[in-house]
This record gives structure tokens, sequence and C-alpha cells, in this order.
């Protein structure tokens, strides 16, 4: 047998190696989904199951086909006889993903208030595959439920609510958000699309949106500036903007271009003008950006993070069941202490990312049955802000991390999904508020409504709670990283605005860290507590010592090289 065959068969053995049900092959996320729901999370289990399986497999091989060049959406301006019909037209499995992924009814358990952690669950499995043409539409669609839900007046929600919830692909709606204008990306406060009123209750919108992602969607919610309205974000009304009229034709909506973006290519992304297109108000008008931040924005930067945790764990199963099987100089080279500190950095920066992204979504459930405190709904408000940070750096980082652990054919688009992966990544770190808004974002909260006391309260009641011998080196550390974070804070307030603002991105790290660090150690005390076997303890220390601990050296650490080949293990 040649060295050629010897290859060929390792890569065949890597391929049947990986797991074919995501969610079966997980046992963090269902001790995550267990520590928050408990047994009431037995019902939707074959829903969870059936999602892990078709994700692993049909589903993986069609996003696979559907973003191969040339099958890309296209923009179809004109139908056969010369009617406008501004359609992007898809690769036959773009519709293939989206019976699958309605079908499990992720949108549809969205009727009722409480479902966030099953629905991220669902989400964060279904970005497996990256964003598969759909992830954005689900998060768009999400959010314009739930403002629909909570500030629509009873004929709006009554009209366009019902088609947002059906989980029946061939007859639901799904949505999008327009808020970008070439003049202004993050400063949305400069956004010039009028808005001008009928007289019946309905508005005629006018203007251009600069980044339309999903627009092939059914309705767009839009922020529009009535006339006689004060500059600025106070002046913004929220709409929403059917795509097609009542007799089948476009709604005055013109399509200029595609966008040809980096990563998600199989998300329809446009340059749209409106003409004089018929509009429906979404809530007060004097409240249209407070109640695009609180419930549209808020809600894609809990998706959007869960969209990276999601990514971050299909490249840790790259890595680490390629590493098991691909031989280097005699032996599989998850044997090397370089390629198992690769695949730490992985398991330990997905397993926190799980930690915060699904606490936040167990805070919105609460906030959302009205059972959450005040403190809740201000940990709520400064976290999803972090989180969506956070997450987004961590996981360029560790598709990045991955695709080195593949070496040359890390780089291949035909070879894994990882090169798919890296290019969302980048687009998934500026949607929803890039690095620098969200940063500045969390200060001028801090500074309005004291988030951090509130927040302050809640790590500290976790940390007190957790009683595990184990784990009492590390709460120890997470308490110190408290203190200093919030002293950390006291001398930005102490310098100035510029100060702070400088220091913003410093500031959101040491959160951000901090607070996963908490609540991993939060989750290891629930699985220890219950007689389960979990590799936390060991993640737990590698995540301090990495990000924590200022006088760590692994040099002189004894137990490091046992500690990376028991992490490998976790990994694969």
């Amino acid at each position: 047998m040649t060295n050629a065959t010897t290859g060929r068969q390792q890569l065949r053995q890597w391929e049947d190696s990986k797991p074919h049900n995501f969610f079966t092959a997980d046992p963090n996320l269902q001790n995550t989904l267990r520590y928050y729901l408990g047994d009431t999370l037995n019902p939707d289990l074959e829903r969870l199951t059936t999602a892990g399986a078709m994700t692993a497999t049909v589903l993986d091989a069609a996003a696979k086909m559907e973003d191969e060049i040339g099958n890309h959406p296209r923009l179809q301006r004109w139908s056969a006889i010369g009617e406008r019909v501004e359609q992007i037209e898809f690769h036959p499995q773009h519709d293939r993903i989206g019976q699958a992924i309605w079908r499990s009814g992720i949108m549809a358990m969205q009727a009722t208030p409480g479902h966030t952690v099953l629905q991220m669950a669902l989400f964060y499995l279904f970005n497996h595959l990256g964003e598969a043409g759909h992830m954005c539409s689900l998060a768009c669609t999400s959010g314009l439920i739930r403002a629909l839900q909570q500030v629509a007046d009873d004929g709006v929600r009554d009209h366009f609510l019902p088609p947002l919830l059906n989980p029946d692909y061939t007859k639901m709606q799904h949505g999008a958000q327009f808020l970008t204008e070439i003049q202004g990306g993050s400063d949305v406060g400069s956004n010039a699309v009028t808005a001008s009123p009928n007289g019946d209750g309905t508005w005629r919108i006018n203007g251009e949106k600069w980044f339309c992602s999903n627009i092939n969607a059914d309705q767009f919610l839009m922020t529009a500036r009535p006339h006689d309205t004060p500059d600025g974000t106070r002046g913004l009304g929220l709409f929403v903007v059917p795509r097609l009229l009542a007799d089948g034709s476009t709604n005055g909506f013109y399509i200029r271009r595609l966008k040809d973006k980096l990563g998600t290519r199989t998300l329809a992304s446009a340059e749209v003008d409106f003409v004089d297109a018929l509009a429906y108000p979404v809530g007060p008008l004097d409240r249209g950006f407070k109640n695009v931040v609180e419930l549209v924005l808020n809600t894609s930067r809990l998706m959007n993070a869960v969209a990276c945790t999601g990514i971050m764990r299909r490249a840790t199963i790259e890595a680490a069941s390629y590493a098991c099987h691909r031989t280097a100089f005699g032996q599989a080279i998850a044997a090397y202490p370089l390629v198992q500190e690769a695949v730490a950095d992985l398991v330990s920066e997905v397993t926190a990312a799980v930690a915060s992204s699904f606490y936040i979504a167990h805070l919105l459930d609460k906030i959302e049955t009205g059972q959450a405190s005040e403190g809740d709904s201000a940990v709520f408000r400064l976290l999803v802000n972090v989180n969506k940070y956070l997450t987004s750096v961590r996981g360029s980082e560790m598709v990045h991390r991955a695709i080195e652990v593949l070496g040359g054919n890390g780089a291949i688009e035909s070879f894994s999904i990882l090169p798919r992966l890296y290019r969302d990544m980048v687009v998934l770190e500026s949607w929803e508020g890039t690095h620098n808004v969200l940063c500045l974002q969390v200060i001028r909260d801090i500074a309005r409504f004291g988030l951090h006391e509130a927040y302050a309260t809640a790590m500290n009641q976790q940390l007190d709670a957790i009683h595990s011998p184990t784990l009492q080196s590390a709460v120890s550390v997470a308490r110190e990283s408290l203190y200093s974070t919030l002293a950390m804070l006291g001398r930005m307030q102490q310098g100035g605005d510029n100060f702070a603002q400088a220091h913003a991105r410093r500031l959101v790290d040491a959160i951000g860290v901090t607070t996963q660090t908490i609540l991993l150690l939060a989750e290891a005390q629930w699985e220890i507590g219950h007689g389960l076997t979990t590799p936390k303890p060991d993640v737990i220390t590698y995540f301090v010592n990495r990000h924590l601990r200022r006088d760590y050296d692994p040099l002189a650490d004894d137990g490091y090289l046992a500690r990376l080949e028991r992490l490998m293990a976790a990994g694969s």
C-alpha cells in the first residue's frame, strides 16, 4: 500500500468519524439545556435530535452545494412577460434547507413567551452550517415577531404576525430589517429615508437603504423619518413594509444590485430604493428607535452570538476529528502538544460562549414571562452587547485556529467547511453592531443606567453558590477579576469621556471573560452536584489561566501537558 493510499484512507476515516447528529454528539449543550430547563426539556428532545441529525447530514451537504461558485443568489428583476418582480433566484438546495429549518418549529415556538433557550438551541445547531442562506432570515424574523407582539397596534399585529409564526415553509413569511443608509451605518441618527402619512393610518416610504440583507423577505421592518420630526434617532419611526401589495404587485421598492460579500454568500443582500412604498407603523413613532434597539437589535445580537457559538462548535468538530486521523512523522497529530493546545483553545472558547449565550437567552425568557427582576433586565441589557462583541471576536479567532490544525488543507474550499465558516465570521463580526459601536454602547449604558451595579450583584450571587472544593481556586480568581473590572470602570469614569472611549474595548473584554468564567463555574457546580462526568473543571482551569491569571506561566505548570491531553480527548 502506498503512502498516498494510506493518507487518503485516513482522510476517509476522518470524514466517516464526524458526528451524524450534532445534538447527540454535544454533551455540553445537553447539560446546559438541562441546567436551565430541567425536565421541561424532555418533550423537545426528539425535536432537537431530529434537527441535530438533519443538520449533520442532509442539510450539511445541501449548504455545501448551495455555496459553490455559480450557485449563489441572482437578481431577477422582471418576469417573462415584462412585469417588475424584484425577485431573488436561489439554488434548489436553498428551499430544501429552509423546509427543514421551518419544520423544526423554530419560529412557531415564539407564539408564546418563554421558549428562547430552546429556540437558541435549535439556532445553535443550525449554525453548524454557517449562514446557509437562512440564519439571517431567522434572526430578522424573530426580531420582527417581538416588535409586532409587543408594540404594534392590534390591526397591524393581527395582519402581519400569523404568517411569521407558520412552520409550513410553503406558507410562511419571513422578515428582514433595514436600518443602514449610505451616509451612516452605525450612525443611525443620520438616516434620511422619509415617511409620509396617507391619512388612513398607512404611510409612504421614500429613499435608499444601503445594506438590506434577506432582501427576499416577505416583510421589511425599517426605520424612516416622518416629516417635522427631530434630527437624530429621536425622529425615527419604525414601520413594516410588505413585499407585495394586495393585488400581488411589488410594493414600491427597486433593487439596485446584490452585494458581492466576502461571506454569507448564499444570503441575498442588496441596495434598495423605496418609492412611495406602502408602510404600516409598528408602535408609537416617537419610540421607533428605542423599539428597534430593545426588541429588534437585542434579539439579533443574541442570535448573532449564538450563531458565532455554533460556528465555533463546528470548527472544533472539524479540527479535533481531523487531528485524530491525520498522521505525521509516525503518529496522529492529536498526540502533539501544539495541536492539543489548539484544540484546547477551541474547546474552552466554545464552552465559554455556550455558557454566556444561553445565560442571556435564559434572562430573556425570564423577562418575557414576567419573572425577571429589575436587576435581571439590567444584566441582560449589559451582557447582550458584551456577548455579541466577544463571541464574534472569538469566533473568527477559533475558526482560524481550526484551519491551522488542518494545515494547507484548511485553506481549500472543497476540502472542509472551515473556509466558508471563516468568511461568514467576518460578516458576523460587523452585523448588528461593529466592535467599536458595541463597546461604546456598553459604557454609555453603564453611565446612564448604572448597569454595573446589578451586574456585580448577579455575578457575586453566582459565585456565592459555588461550593465544590475543586472549583474554589477558580472562584477566587473570578471574584478578583470581577473586582478589578469594576475598579477599571471607576478609573475610566474619572478620566472623562475620551479616556473612557479609549479604554472601552479593554473594559468589555474584561467583563466578557469574567462573566464567562463565572457562568462556567456555575454550570460546573451543577454538573458536579448531579454526579455527571464533565471536562468543565479542566476547561475552566485552562480558560482562567489563559485569560484571567496575569501571573500564570504554563512553563511552570506541571499539570499543563496532562490537561492538554484531557482537553484534546474532550474535543474529539
